[in-house]
């Protein structure tokens, strides 16, 4: 059984995310998608249970080989814990490329035995990054089409006096 690690702190979890973790489902027989549990970069807007949860509410009844677990160590031991085998990482940019490559160097020095595998994102969620729903929305924009429902309901709640994006018609 070949096990890869999908790391990312998921917050939100957007369609981006869902695109390449089925995506990694069907090139390995299971996916764990590591939550990080404190990064120490950036203070998350969700706390690690909501973000767990509303990664596994965007895959229920998508794939059945992936599993949720959160970590707060280096992602190659992360990767170990689970004996994996692989890195998935998602890259929809060039500036994506540049951060994952300095990255898969470093995990490369740690741990030699662990491949990192890129997936490209698809056309249609190619331009969706957290940061960028978690501003739409603060903003009180439409990101029903970004994220998956339960993180659209939690960002509407969040939220409450947007005005729901831009209006569809000068009519309106």
């Amino acid at each position: 059984m070949i096990t890869a690690i999908y790391p990312g702190t998921y917050d939100p979890v957007t369609n981006g995310h869902v695109d390449v973790i089925t995506r990694a489902a069907r090139i390995f027989d299971r996916v764990v998608v590591g939550v990080v549990g404190n990064p120490h970069h950036k203070a998350p807007m969700f706390e690690v249970p909501e973000r767990v949860e509303f990664v596994k509410k965007a895959l229920e009844g998508i794939v059945d080989n992936v599993e949720v677990d959160v970590f707060s160590e280096l992602v190659v031991d992360f990767a170990r814990r689970w004996n994996a085998r692989a890195i998935v990482k998602g890259l929809r940019v060039v500036s994506d490329f540049e951060w994952e490559f300095q990255m898969n160097q470093l995990n490369r020095h740690l741990a030699p035995d662990i491949e990192t595998v890129y997936v490209m994102a698809s056309p249609q969620v190619s331009f969706v990054s957290s940061s960028g729903v978690k501003e739409i929305a603060s903003f009180g924009g439409n990101v029903e089409e970004l994220v998956p429902r339960a993180v659209a309901a939690r960002l509407k709640e969040m939220f409450p006096n947007g005005r729901g994006g831009a209006p569809l018609s000068d009519q309106e």
